[in-house]
């Protein structure tokens, strides 16, 4: 046992540098969101992007490659503790089909639209991932179970940024976009939660309108968080069978943060996670994905992302006029 200890410890110990790094960061863009307002995730990559020079060094290297790894699984896997499959149901039959279709057929669209534009496969499913499932949450997840590579990575943190930005954006110009329509209430709820990225802008979109449109916008929100299993594990399939690079290990059949996830939603679904602690282990994964990153912004230069090109934005851009425009169609069909 002594023997094994003292193998484990000075592991454990080089992982110490860059994890406090990584903190450093996440601390520094939670102080920058909480008190000047903005996108938390967003200041934790471009703060981190100014330590890139911190990605090299032999003291913190293995502590960001952690965070950037092992910590983002683990924030991922505990997202599910915030939804149930009650919440879900209540929504009705006919909305929940809708948001299915239309989160898979971004997806479709976005390989396609990526091969239009001269991108990879591999690219156009994780941006049609990101905007179709939960915005940076979902890209995140995503590239857990993609070939490894440089090229990949920097691709991942563009996808933040692009979502990021884009949810934002839509925040603000969707609430009026639904007063012009004249949609009611629930209409207004499910268009919010079935097109806006991230699940911190569909809350605030959703209380612009009314108490009701942003509990029925949280709700359909979390519907498509809950759809990141299915598409992250057809993923895994696609890429453990095909392999995009034959330098690339196989990721496994079912990741475990993936496993987690289910896990979380069932014991959540069950009543047995007490509110207080649903709370706990959601903030819990948010501090999680702002490390994770701030770890992956210290491992990107802007460099590395200028050489991406305008492709990226107008696949992203593509994407989300997408789902729009699907969900809208499919609520004008229902009126």
């Amino acid at each position: 046992m002594q023997m094994l200890a003292s193998l484990r410890f000075p592991a454990w110990q080089s992982l110490i540098p860059g994890v406090l790094t990584a903190l450093t960061v996440a601390l520094a863009a939670t102080f920058i969101s909480e008190h000047y307002g903005g996108p938390q995730l967003l200041y934790a990559l471009f703060f981190g992007m100014a330590f890139n020079f911190l990605a090299i060094d032999p003291k913190t290297q293995p502590g960001i490659e952690f965070c950037a790894r092992r910590v983002l699984r683990f924030g991922v896997a505990l997202l599910g503790a915030r939804i149930t499959l009650e919440q879900i149901s209540a929504l009705g039959v006919l909305p929940i089909l809708m948001v299915i279709v239309a989160v898979f057929a971004t997806v479709g669209f976005g390989a396609w639209l990526g091969r239009v534009l001269d991108r990879s496969t591999v690219e156009g499913l994780l941006t049609g991932g990101a905007v179709a499932i939960c915005g940076a949450s979902a890209a995140l997840a995503i590239s857990a179970v993609l070939p490894r590579s440089q090229d990949n990575q920097c691709f991942t943190l563009l996808t933040v940024v692009g979502v990021t930005a884009l949810s934002t954006l839509a925040m603000i110009v969707y609430p009026a976009l639904v007063k012009v329509l004249g949609l009611e209430t629930a209409a207004a709820g499910i268009f919010l939660g079935g097109t806006i990225h991230d699940v911190a802008q569909v809350v605030a979109a959703g209380y612009i309108i009314s108490p009701q449109a942003g509990d029925t916008a949280t709700f359909v929100k979390l519907l498509r968080v809950t759809l990141l299993v299915p598409v992250v594990l057809l993923l895994s399939l696609k890429f453990r069978r095909q392999g995009e690079s034959a330098a690339a290990a196989r990721p496994p059949l079912l990741p475990v943060f993936l496993m987690g996830f289910v896990a979380l939603v069932v014991v959540n679904s069950l009543g047995l996670i007490p509110s207080a602690v649903t709370g706990w282990l959601s903030s819990l994964s948010r501090w999680c994905l702002v490390v994770a990153i701030a770890g992956l912004g210290v491992k990107t230069s802007f460099q590395d992302l200028a050489e991406l090109g305008w492709r990226p934005v107008a696949l992203m851009i593509g994407e989300t006029l997408f789902l729009a425009a699907l969900i809208l169609g499919g609520l004008l069909t229902l009126r």
